[in-house]
């Protein structure tokens, strides 16, 4: 468990900004921070049966006991496919159920899966509740929790229903993460790479000298933590609702959401971390092809992802996957076409992303093409 002191990034929103406070202990000292944002208040806790097998349901409420906030708990399926509708209808009647009120909140106590989901309930009972986000797992901590998207998946893709939620506090406890498998905690890493790769090249060096530390939850864990937290505040901050530059923050996530959906959310398969890293090999690889990088960059990023032990190519998913056409239209179906166009996220090298639009699918169909014959 580690000892780091704790650390603050502040999303600035005016008067909606919001701390992200990461450390060690922050689950049981919970009832400090949120009466101290919003006293008087009730929560019901979102949470899934990995969180509470593993402590940490009953480290927030015995926190919330100590300080008499009243609060009551449902705990869901763990996995993806937890983000449906069904779901969703589940835990909007649960905080109903609880008869909260407006101005109480919603917590969310778990991964990414389950950030999202209890967001979207907070943003749409009784018109819009308070939300915080008490994110156990690394690609929780250091990106769903942060920046207010939410939402649920379809059939049709991923997180294509939903809404832009705010919280009003994140508490990244870095001694929950010693509870991941070590499949979870890389799939996270995936996401802190991201922001070395989106712009930030002196961090993705940093990254390749010390990810070992990060693995072993020495300092340069916390402070890993802390880079990616700031380094996504600042572009919410300028970028609240995905018109511009924050589109960034989704390099490797077209291709990846993608291979989820044609996974069909299988987490034995592909967790999202995982496409995210297989997302980013490919939007590396596909910029040289465009001859937009040089494919030197895209050997050092599979390299490094390789080297913590991500996968990085359409062969490493396990299983079949569907034929190009098919992995063609899952991205057709993404957010981020606009009319019809595609739009990627590619690069000119190292920290150097930029936004791509009007990629032409003929393009990106070949490129599918050759990467599923090397399955």
């Amino acid at each position: 468990m580690t000892t780091n002191p704790i650390r603050t990034v502040t999303v600035g929103l005016g008067t909606r900004a919001y701390d992200i406070l990461i450390g060690n202990g922050l689950i049981d000292r919970a009832c400090t921070e949120i009466q101290a944002r919003l006293p008087g208040i009730r929560v019901a806790i979102i949470t899934d049966e990995n969180v509470a097998a593993a402590g940490h349901l009953a480290r927030l409420q015995a926190s919330l006991d100590a300080s008499g906030i009243g609060h009551a708990a449902l705990t869901l399926p763990a996995g993806e496919k937890t983000k449906s509708f069904d779901h969703l209808q589940q835990t909007v009647g649960a905080i109903l159920d609880a008869r909260l009120e407006r101005g109480d909140a919603v917590v969310a106590l778990g991964g990414g899966v389950i950030g999202d989901l209890a967001g979207f309930a907070a943003g749409i009972v009784r018109r819009g509740m308070h939300f915080i986000q008490i994110p156990t797992s690394l690609l929780a901590q250091v990106d769903s929790s942060v920046g207010g998207k939410t939402g649920i998946n379809t059939a049709q893709g991923k997180n294509l229903v939903g809404v832009f939620h705010q919280p009003r506090l994140v508490l990244a406890d870095t001694s929950a993460l010693d509870t991941l498998s070590e499949r979870e905690f890389r799939a996270g890493y995936a996401e802190v790479a991201k922001y070395g790769l989106i712009d930030k090249p002196d961090f993705f060096s940093w990254l390749e000298a010390n990810w070992r530390d990060i693995f072993a939850g020495g300092p340069a864990r916390t402070q890993a933590i802390a880079a990616s937290c700031q380094a996504k505040a600042d572009v919410v901050a300028r970028d609240e609702f995905e018109t511009g530059d924050r589109a960034l923050l989704n390099l490797g996530h077209t291709f990846g959401h993608a291979l989820e959906t044609a996974t069909n959310y299988d987490s034995a398969r592909l967790v999202h971390g995982e496409g995210v890293a297989i997302g980013m090999a490919l939007a590396h690889r596909f910029s040289a092809r465009l001859n937009q990088a040089s494919t030197d960059d895209a050997t050092r990023v599979e390299a490094h992802l390789k080297a913590v032990g991500l996968p990085t190519t359409l062969a490493d998913v396990p299983g079949c996957l569907p034929d190009a056409e098919k992995l063609l239209s899952y991205i057709a179906q993404d957010k981020k076409v606009s009319r019809g166009a595609l739009t990627f996220i590619l690069t000119r090298g190292i920290g150097q992303s930029f936004i791509a639009k009007d990629v032409p699918a003929s393009e990106v169909l070949a490129f599918l093409q050759d990467g599923l014959a090397g399955r």
